[in-house]
């Protein structure tokens, strides 16, 4: 069974199953997620517990050898695997396929990767979790999403925050789960059980804002402006590199572009794909009286800067593309 990590606490409570797979790019969801399994495991009698890392230089029979193996006592074993991709290769997933599909019953299966990728959910053993366990997907948290996030998860620790307030956290720590969820934590001990103001938080919460060009890409697709430069301006004083940033750019534009001569958008699976697909329509109607030619002039006249080819900052040269990509400037190519 395939489920996302806010179903989670309900299947759990469920008979156990032997095998569990969570896939995510959020380390703060998976963790907890983890943490559940676990917890609900040693209530079941699984007190014993092994760790494997996956590497390129991983032996697969390892992990055979230590699930078909008996213990010293004889007890329930968790076996942990924790892959830093969702690639096992041929011999990893024939292993994981197999070990899904008919674990021993004195063995809970529990193995931790990142997102999946497109062809991630037509593998034999991705199928045979979702066939004989459970695949937990933790998904971003969206920013439209991230204020609401965060009162629900300040509610635990007895905190009421204003609307405004867990709006501005959640501007503080864009994107970054776990910064929101210290800051949660530290707030609680500073105002126990407490009503929580603007004045509160920004008195509290340093600004933990964790950027990412494929951040920068989505609000400027989503004509989010104020956002779209304010996260070029953290990639920029985090040392963030201009040609990093500029792919991000012409990235949505190749996109948009597609998507304006093909609607039915780029081709994948998973909500991931779907969603991808749902931000590029809104934004071929949002944008559709501007001239992206213009725009790729533009880039083009960044990636001479970049290059030392050209006159001028590159990155005054992306604040513009930014902003005319977001709607915030007209898109008239610079003259040169």
């Amino acid at each position: 069974m395939r489920i996302t990590i806010d179903k989670l606490p309900r299947t759990v409570e469920e008979p156990l199953a032997n095998a569990w797979l969570l896939a995510g790019d959020e380390p703060l969801l998976i963790g907890e997620a983890a943490d559940a399994i676990r917890a609900r495991a040693r209530a079941a009698g699984f007190n014993g517990r092994e760790l494997f890392t996956t590497d390129r230089s991983f032996d697969w029979s390892e992990l055979l050898a230590s699930c078909q193996s008996l213990s010293l006592f004889s007890e329930r074993r968790i076996i942990e695997v924790r892959m830093p991709s969702p690639r096992p290769g041929k011999e990893g997933g024939g292993m994981l396929a197999r070990l899904a599909a008919d674990p021993p019953p004195d063995i809970l299966l529990l193995v931790m990767t990142t997102r999946p990728e497109g062809e991630t959910y037509s593998t034999a053993w991705f199928k045979a979790f979702e066939k004989n366990g459970h695949v937990v997907l933790a998904w971003p948290v969206e920013i439209a999403r991230l204020p609401r996030w965060i009162t629900e998860r300040a509610a635990r620790h007895g905190l009421v925050l204003e609307t405004e307030a867990a709006s501005l956290l959640a501007e503080r720590v864009e994107g970054n789960l776990l910064a929101a969820h210290q800051e949660i934590e530290k707030l609680a001990l500073l105002h126990p059980r407490g009503r929580l103001t603007v004045e509160d938080v920004q008195a509290a919460v340093s600004n933990s804002a964790r950027y990412d060009v494929f951040q920068l890409g989505e609000a400027a697709l989503e004509g989010d402006a104020a956002r779209s430069l304010r996260i070029l301006e953290g990639l920029r004083a985090e040392g963030a590199e201009a040609p990093l940033v500029l792919w991000a750019i012409c990235r949505e534009l190749r996109g948009l572009a597609e998507s304006r001569a093909n609607p039915g958008g780029p081709q994948g699976y998973g909500p991931q794909a779907e969603r991808r697909r749902s931000v590029l329509r809104r934004a071929v109607a949002r944008t559709a009286g501007l001239p992206l030619e213009s725009l790729f002039v533009s880039a083009a006249l960044a990636d001479r800067q970049i290059k030392g080819q050209g006159r001028g900052d590159p990155w005054t040269s992306l604040t513009g593309l930014v902003a005319a990509l977001a709607g915030a400037l007209p898109a008239v190519p610079p003259a040169n």
